[in-house]
C-alpha cells in the first residue's frame, strides 16, 4: 500500500480532523467596509477551500475598531458583523475545509494606510479619500518609526476592556461558525509590541523584564482560551524573533511557546519581524524559501509543540521536506496562494497523492478526469 506523501495525511487537533497539511494563511485584503466582509471576502476564502486546503485562515479580524489595521480591515468587535463571517466559515465547511480566524489588534501600527496608497501612516491624500486617522494605542509612547503618530499608552482599566474585547470577538467568531482561532501576536502589532522590548518600555507588571512583558499575550490568550471550546484548537501567532539583538529573540519565543502550551495553545504559528515599518519590516536574514521554517522547528523540539511553518514556502517537494524532516506539522502557504489559489490540489497531484483528480471538487474533477483518460489529451485549438 503506498503511504501518503506527509502534506496529505490528515491531523488531529482535539476534535478537529484536518484533510491535509496545507494552511491558508491569514492575508490582509484591505477591503471591508467598516469592519464588515462583503462578497470579495467570500470569493476570496472560497476559492482556497475548493482549492483544498485543508485550513482556510480568515485575515486579522479586530476585536476593536480602533484595531484595524486600516480603514479597510474587517472586524468582530458588534454582532452586526457576524454573519458576513458565518458565510465564510459555512462555505469553507461544505467544501472540505477548516474555517478559522486570527483574532488581532493593531496597536501602534493601526489606522495607517491601505498598501495600494503608501502603507505608511495617512497622509493627506488618504484625509481627501475619507480615511480619517484615529489615536493608536500600545504599551508605551513609542511610535513606530520616526513619522509615525504617537500611541496613547494603555492604562490598566484600558487593558481589562480589551482583554474582555478578545473574549467577546472570540464568542462572535465561535457564533459565526469557525473552528479554529488563533490570537495574533506577531508583526508589530498590540501583543508583538508588549512582548518586545523595543516598544515596550513600561515600569508596572506589563513591562520589565521576560515575564511582565509577556503578561497581556499571556492573559489575552487565556481568556480567549476559557471561552473557546475544549474540542476546538486554538492557535498563536508569533514574530519568533524582531531581527535586531536588543528585542524580541528566539529564545523569548521558546519561554513564550511554553507558557502559552500550558494554558492550552495547540499550535505556535512561527513567523518574524515587523516591529517596525511594515508587517515584513526587519527581516532577521535574507528574504529566501523557507527562511522563517527554523523557528518552527525550534520551538517544536524545544518545547514539544505542534507548530506551523511560514515563509516563502512555495512548492510541493519544499513541503513534503519539511514536515518529512520534523522541523514543523503544518505547512501555511501564503502570497502562492494568490497565485494559485488551487495550490493544494496541484501539490497532491505533483506528489503522486491525487492522480485522477479524486480530490478535487465533483463540479470539475469529473471533466478533468474525464479529458485525462481520452487519447486525444488537450491540443491547444482543439475542442473540449
Amino acid at each position: 500500500m503506498t503511504t501518503l506523501p506527509r502534506l496529505f495525511q490528515p491531523l488531529t487537533l482535539r476534535s478537529i480532523t484536518t484533510r491535509n497539511r496545507v494552511v491558508i494563511s491569514p492575508m490582509c485584503q484591505y477591503s471591508a467596509h467598516e469592519g464588515h466582509m462583503d462578497d470579495w471576502h467570500l470569493v476570496n476564502l472560497g476559492r482556497y477551500a475548493i482549492g483544498g486546503a485543508g485550513i482556510v485562515f480568515t485575515e486579522a479580524t479586530a476585536v476593536q475598531k480602533c484595531g484595524r489595521i486600516t480603514h479597510g480591515c474587517p472586524g468582530l468587535w458588534e454582532d452586526s458583523q457576524v454573519p458576513a463571517h458565518a458565510r465564510i466559515a459555512q462555505f469553507a465547511l461544505r467544501n472540505g475545509a477548516i474555517p478559522a480566524i486570527q483574532l488581532a489588534h493593531a496597536g501602534r501600527k493601526a489606522g495607517m494606510q491601505r498598501p495600494w496608497f503608501g502603507n505608511g501612516p495617512l497622509d493627506d491624500a488618504d484625509l481627501a479619500r475619507g480615511d480619517m486617522p484615529w489615536t493608536p494605542v500600545g504599551p508605551s509612547a513609542v511610535p513606530v518609526a520616526q513619522g509615525w503618530p504617537t500611541p496613547h499608552s494603555l492604562s490598566h482599566a484600558e487593558i481589562d476592556a480589551l482583554v474582555q474585547d478578545f473574549v467577546a470577538a472570540a464568542r462572535r467568531a465561535l457564533a459565526a461558525g469557525y473552528k479554529i482561532a488563533e490570537v495574533h501576536g506577531a508583526h508589530g502589532y498590540l501583543l508583538h509590541s508588549f512582548l518586545s522590548p523595543l516598544s515596550n518600555t513600561r515600569t508596572d507588571e506589563y513591562g520589565g523584564d521576560l515575564a511582565g512583558r509577556m503578561r497581556l499575550a499571556l492573559d489575552v490568550t487565556k481568556a480567549v482560551r476559557a471561552v473557546w471550546p475544549d474540542d476546538l484548537p486554538l492557535f498563536f501567532r508569533t514574530s519568533a524573533v524582531d531581527g535586531t539583538p536588543e528585542g524580541w529573540t528566539i529564545e523569548d519565543t521558546v519561554v513564550l511557546a511554553g507558557e502559552l502550551k500550558n494554558i492550552g495553545v495547540d499550535v505556535m504559528d512561527c513567523s518574524s519581524s515587523g516591529i517596525a515599518g511594515s508587517a515584513t519590516a526587519n527581516a532577521p536574514s535574507k528574504r529566501q524559501p523557507g527562511f522563517q521554517v527554523g523557528y518552527a522547528e525550534r520551538v517544536r523540539k524545544d518545547v514539544g509543540m505542534t507548530t506551523m511553518a511560514v515563509g516563502l514556502i512555495t512548492h510541493p517537494k519544499q513541503a513534503e521536506d519539511i514536515l518529512a524532516e520534523g522541523r514543523a506539522d503544518l505547512i501555511a502557504i501564503g502570497r502562492e496562494a494568490l497565485v494559485d489559489p488551487m495550490w493544494a490540489l496541484h501539490a497532491a497531484q505533483s506528489l503522486g497523492a491525487d492522480p485522477l483528480f479524486e480530490a478535487w471538487p465533483e463540479q470539475s474533477g469529473w471533466w478533468l478526469a474525464a479529458r485525462q483518460k481520452t487519447s486525444d489529451f488537450y491540443q491547444p485549438n482543439a475542442a473540449d
